[in-house]
């Protein structure tokens, strides 16, 4: 029992401290601001103008968090490619696996920032008709996998006999 009444006093004191002293704050002043205020930025996890819209990343994601939504004008990339589509990531639904960074092909074929990303995607410099104008080498098994990815959003489901 004298464990326990330890245990809460020292939680007490520890969040008082926090309150009144600013002591052992994991968030600064700013931040703190926003949220009394209700306006917090939130960091961008798609960059839009350097993503191809080919929802590889939405085909990938385990539990279904990523969803493309339409742009309102699509957007001519090459002569063989127009995107029409974006990706969104439903953070309540994320689990922070990276398939979707992972698998975006301006990252695994290009080798450029991916652009998506379940925390920040950061500052993007790519120029994707540059990289679409780009021969790059895959081998035919990387190849087969991402074009079932890239064509078949049951994959997973079916991969692993799921529902």
């Amino acid at each position: 029992m004298s464990g326990i009444l330890k245990i809460a006093l020292e939680g007490a004191f520890t969040n008082f401290k926090r309150i009144f002293f600013a002591a052992d704050r994991v968030t600064d002043m700013e931040l703190r601001k926003q949220i009394s205020t209700l306006s917090v930025e939130v960091d961008d996890r798609v960059d839009e103008k350097a993503c191809i819209g080919c929802a590889g990343c939405a085909n990938v994601c385990p539990t279904g968090a990523i969803e493309m939504k339409k742009l309102t004008t699509p957007i001519k990339l090459t002569d063989d490619w127009t995107k029409s589509e974006v990706p969104e990531i439903n953070l309540e639904k994320c689990v922070v696996c990276y398939y979707c960074h992972d698998f975006c092909p301006i990252f695994s074929l290009y080798g450029e920032k991916g652009t998506i990303h379940p925390s920040c995607v950061g500052d993007q410099e790519v120029d994707i008709s540059d990289c679409l104008n780009q021969p790059f080498k895959i081998s035919d098994d990387k190849l087969k996998v991402i074009a079932q990815y890239l064509s078949d959003n049951t994959v997973l489901k079916n991969r692993d006999g799921g529902d």
